[in-house]
């Protein structure tokens, strides 16, 4: 007979058509040719036989439905339903062979329907070799590695998405034979042991089929267990509602299951206890012992919720899976009247599109009303038979085969089958949205993880939420981080650690910094939201971890801010050392952000702990200090500059702090009112604050709590005392003296260390109020201060005046600061003493404009001073002051004030001048003022009474080395280089050797920092080789080995000429034979194109 055409949603069977006439494999039609033997099921050639074979009269009618059901594919189901179809009419029975059916199934990869037929078939007590034969063959299990992807998110069974066609055209294999876990893939090594690996695949097939007998007993036991009470009982029960129906056994376990988990979820564990006890035979941590085909309601509390509204029954529920069979509906089932039907659930034709789901999971019964509805006018109006309305309805393009239209299908009744449906959607969807948009998907993804009763779908959606984008910018993090804290507010400190924490343990080592910066940020955000046992231990390790290894500058100030998140709601004791140990590692990281993270955030927050503990005043405090201490100890051989800075940027930190811990334990704090006329605080009372952490105002309270302190404060201090001022007594008795111990042995020659002690002191005395800093700290210098022998010429002399004397900028304040630097400078002066103290004071000084006017005149007091001595010191203060003033203060003020040090009769005086007018002539560029101070120089040269002033040359080669490279060019070329010449050539005549030496070591200092300037030809040959050449006069005798540097600066000439022969001969003059080689070869390497030839020749370093 010739093949029937199939189509995609079934066909018909009419007459005695065997609709599986062609379902054989092509394997066994090559291998049965005609005339060859056949089963003894089948019926002779070309015969159409019925529905079953002789040997299959006893099988029930509805065994071919079954099997059809639990077929994936549409044309099962087709033919199926054509059979049906085809009995319900009445039509001639088509007899089919069993071996025909077993074919036809193994031929379409319909396995699972296959392997229940064979079930079947064992239970009925007849083996068909073909199924026996395929089942017992592991080899038959092998032709694929496994079920794609997206088949084991679904699990599996022939309801996944991925049963249908494959590759090629073929059917895929069942997902419940292959999944990448049951698959042996040591069977496919090369060490043949293939014996036992066909041995391991039987025993899991055996084991599988196993687990499908138990869970089909299972159900069995539940349905008995459903119709415990007889049939006539509930008759009764329904026709009078006053009388309450028994419980039955499977809802008492039901409820005794309910209840237990309300008990435990409300922390009444020792009553759930007992309640277990007294139901032993239930195990109350598995549902399925309840009863496995029934679906877990809600918890109690929804329940009661809900007692107004209509929840969906477990009995209002159905397997997919299982449709209604045949004979319970029988053959007049759409001509009952309409009431009959409310006693089904779901009606022959419409579960004919369940069928084709093929979906294992329980799934929610379609409300039945619109099906009543429907029914009514098929049943009022219409007179057709089922066969017809199922093959009608077969042409309705439904696409229920796959997992989207398994979901579509579905209408969610209730909020948790809602929540069920999105936490199987969700994990499809973000995939296929765009990066740049799945921000969008944050509220769904929470919401629904927040909901979801299922942990392992929670813990998926989080999973999701932590890795929804790939690099997540500063916007995406916030947008994260902002419900990650709403999640947990709702959720409370338990599911948090449960469910989020573990989110962040796995990123703490991603590849993307992003990603473990998100890590970092969300540690600190959910600190208020864990329990506190696991905010002071993982957290805070983990935070610990990611400090010490992250790379990225990024993550660990995140790293840190979160840190200081954790110490504003830590209250472990045990914790304090680790945070100081924490504090310090945070300091010493190398990066800036880093470093001021700590500050702003870190520091404020450890420090509002050490208050609430005590702490701040009687260890934190105290460990730093002495950490300075132990420093200075062991800086004989050169101070750590950098520890030095990280301990007292941390002392300088804990002020605010510390300022409101004395507010907050003075004997005025109860009496401070918030009401009345209470003074506003000054903008400028307190130094501007790194962060709102480390404001007093916000430490304290408020700002008005603040302003009403400060008032009691100044109060106190002018009138009353600290008697009794624990907090405050110890500032002024313990922390001043030690501080005041610890500038005093500092080295005044480090102006890093002065500069960051004087800053300290600074925003200690602005903090503190200008009555504390005049009562208890600026009169403590003559006890304090200055007490020691030499104190002066120590760091104590910058760091009181520009910490301490520079606070407040009232007349008073900066008469009290100039008196303090005339009577150092006159001190050091008359003593002859180092000025190492003063020159710092006024560098420090010199370094903010604003105080200029006031270095100036206590530089007039020393200029008019009738000491020579003092007017010498003044006279060399004005160089350090000259930088970054004004030209027309030095005009004004600076030029007459060292002209008038000139005139006067001390050669001293004159000579310490030297060095100010150098720098005006390196930092001035008006033309008068250079004209007359280049006149002034040349009076030095030129005046016969200066012949003979070693000292003065002394000054001026100095000066000029140092000015010469940045002067005016022709101040340089006119002057300098002349007057350099005529200095070398009358040292070569000088008879006193030391002074010989000492004029040719400062020239050779002069002609080193000049050869790195542009010289022209005729200066070149004019002045500086023949300067040069009377250097090496002196040099050949004194220092020979500096002559090969005099040869590199004799050949900075103009590079786009070659040296003149007289020029080359004074070259050549200079040095011997080796040196005239050197001399060629870095004459080889000079290019024509540059004017300096600086970067070829360089002195030696």
């Amino acid at each position: 007979m010739g093949h029937v055409p199939r189509s995609r949603c079934g066909k018909m069977a009419t007459g005695n058509v065997n609709p599986f006439n062609i379902s054989d494999s092509e394997d066994e039609a090559e291998q049965r040719p005609d005339g060859a033997e056949r089963s003894p099921a089948d019926g002779p050639q070309g015969q159409a036989s019925g529905p079953f074979s002789p040997q299959a009269d006893a099988e029930p009618s509805g065994l071919l439905l079954s099997s059809s059901r639990t077929s994936p594919g549409a044309e099962g189901v087709s033919v199926s339903a054509a059979t049906v179809a085809a009995a319900a009419a009445g039509g001639a029975e088509a007899r089919v062979s069993v071996d025909a059916i077993a074919a036809q199934l193994l031929r379409d990869q319909y396995v699972l329907t296959a392997l229940e037929f064979h079930t079947e078939l064992l239970e009925a007590g007849r083996e068909l070799p073909r199924l026996r034969d395929y089942f017992s063959n592991p080899g038959n299990f092998e032709r694929q590695s496994g079920t794609p992807p997206a088949c084991k998110e679904q699990g599996p069974g022939p309801g996944g998405p991925c049963w249908g066609k494959g590759a090629g055209g073929h059917r895929n294999r069942a997902g419940s034979i292959s999944t990448l876990d049951s698959l042996d893939f040591a069977r496919y090594s090369d060490d043949g042991n293939r014996e036992s690996d066909e041995r391991v695949a039987v025993l899991e097939f055996e084991l599988r089929k196993a687990k499908d007998t138990i869970q089909a007993l299972r159900a069995n036991l539940t349905q008995a267990a459903e119709c415990e009470v007889p049939s006539q009982e509930r008759k009764n029960f329904k026709s009078s509602p006053e009388i309450q129906e028994p419980i039955r056994p499977l809802e008492k376990r039901a409820l005794n299951f309910l209840v237990n988990e309300y008990l435990l979820k409300n922390e009444y564990k020792l009553s759930s206890i007992t309640f277990s006890d007294e139901n032993d035979d239930q195990d109350f941590e598995l549902w399925d012992d309840v009863g496995l085909n029934i679906p877990k309601p809600p918890d109690l509390l929804q329940l009661y919720r809900n007692c107004g509204n209509s929840l969906p029954s477990p009995r209002d529920k159905s397997d997919a899976s299982v449709g209604t069979d045949s004979g319970e509906l029988g053959g007049h089932y759409f001509q009952q009247p309409v009431q009959k039907t409310e006693s089904v659930q779901v009606p022959f034709v419409f579960d004919y599109f369940n069928v084709r789901m093929h979906s294992s999971v329980k799934k929610s019964a379609p409300d039945t009303r619109p099906i009543k509805s429907l029914f009514a006018v098929l049943t009022l109006h219409r007179k057709l038979s089922p066969a017809f309305h199922q093959a009608l309805l077969s042409f309705c393009r439904m696409s229920a085969d796959s997992r989207l239209g398994s979901e579509v299908s579905r209408i969610a009744d209730s909020e948790e089958s809602v929540m069920l449906m999105l936490g199987r959607c969700l994990p499809h969807i973000v995939p296929n949205v765009l990066l740049a948009k799945r921000e969008e998907l944050i509220p769904l993804i929470l919401c629904t993880a927040c909901l979801h009763p299922e942990p392992k779908e929670r813990d998926q959606l989080l999973h999701i939420l932590f890795n929804l984008i790939k690099r997540p910018d500063d916007e995406q993090r916030q947008m994260i981080l902002t419900g990650c804290v709403a999640f947990a507010r709702h959720v409370g400190p338990t599911r948090v650690e449960a469910e989020l924490l573990p989110q962040c343990w796995e990123q703490i080592n991603h590849k993307y910094p992003e990603r473990r910066l998100l890590v970092a940020e969300s540690c600190g955000a959910l600190a208020p939201y864990l329990p506190k046992e696991i905010r002071s231990s993982l957290v805070l390790s983990m935070l610990q971890q990611m400090l010490a290894d992250d790379k990225a500058d990024m993550v660990r100030e995140a790293v840190v801010k979160s840190l200081g998140i954790i110490m504003g709601y830590i209250d472990d004791t045990d914790k304090y050392l680790q945070g100081f140990e924490l504090m310090l590692l945070s300091l010493g990281d190398p990066s800036e952000r880093v470093v001021s993270a700590t500050h702003q955030v870190f520091i404020p927050a450890f420090a509002a702990w050490t208050m609430e503990l005590g702490n701040l005043q009687s260890q934190l405090m105290p460990a730093l200090l002495t950490r300075i201490e132990k420093l200075l100890k062991q800086g004989d051989h050169g101070l750590d500059e950098h520890k030095l800075h990280i301990f007292l940027s941390a002392l300088q930190s804990l002020i605010p702090p510390l300022f409101a811990l004395v507010l907050q334990n003075a004997p005025f704090t109860s009496r401070a009112k918030l009401h009345g006329d209470v003074p506003s605080i000054e903008v400028t009372r307190f130094p501007r604050p790194a962060s709102p952490l480390q404001d007093v105002a916000t430490i304290v309270g408020s700002r008005e709590q603040l302003a009403a302190l400060l008032q009691l404060y100044d109060h106190q201090l002018q009138h009353e005392g600290t008697t009794g001022w624990e907090s405050l007594l110890w500032v002024v008795n313990q922390l001043l003296p030690q501080l005041i111990e610890i500038v005093g042995r500092i080295n005044v020659t480090s102006s890093t260390c002065v500069h960051e002690f004087s800053r300290f002191f600074w925003r200690f005395c602005r903090t503190f109020g200008k009555i504390f800093t005049n009562t208890k700290v600026g009169k403590v210098k003559t006890r304090s201060w200055f007490a020691g022998n030499g104190i002066l010429t120590k760091a104590t002399v910058p760091i009181y005046a520009t910490g301490v004397l520079t606070c407040y900028n009232q007349e008073e304040d900066r008469k009290l600061l100039v008196g303090f630097l005339e009577d150092v400078m006159t001190t050091l002066s008359l003593s002859h003493a180092p000025l190492g103290s003063l020159k710092a004071s006024f560098v420090e000084l010199g370094a903010n404009p604003a105080y200029h006017e006031l270095l100036l005149t206590v530089l007039w007091y020393g200029v008019v001073h009738t000491s020579a001595l003092v007017r010498c010191t003044a006279a060399r203060m004005f160089e350090l002051v000259l930088r970054g003033m004004s030209e027309a203060l030095i005009d004004k003020r600076v030029a007459p004030a060292l002209i008038t040090l000139c005139s006067g009769p001390e050669f001293s005086v004159r000579i310490s001048t030297i060095p100010a007018f150098g720098t005006i002539m390196e930092t001035v560029t008006q033309k008068e003022l250079l004209e007359r101070v280049k006149m002034q120089l040349a009076s030095f040269l030129e005046d016969p009474q200066y012949q003979d002033q070693h000292s003065l040359h002394m000054e001026i080669i100095k000066t000029f080395g140092r000015v010469g490279p940045n002067a005016e060019p022709r101040f340089r070329d006119e002057f300098v280089l002349p007057h350099l010449h005529k200095l070398a050539l009358a040292n070569n005549i000088q008879m006193v050797e030391v002074k010989r030496i000492d004029i040719a070591t400062q020239l050779f200092e002069a002609y080193s920092a000049l050869s790195c300037c542009f010289i022209s030809e005729e200066l070149m040959v004019n002045h500086f080789l023949p300067g040069l050449r009377c250097l090496r006069t002196d040099m050949e005798t004194l220092s020979p080995e500096h002559e090969v540097d005099l040869l590199e600066m004799c050949c900075s000439s103009h590079s786009s000429h070659i040296l003149p022969s007289s020029s080359m001969s004074i070259a050549a003059s200079l040095v011997g034979e080796d040196a005239k080689t050197k001399f060629l070869n870095k004459m080889g390497q000079l290019t024509t194109s540059g004017a300096m030839l600086a970067n070829v020749f360089q002195r030696k370093k």
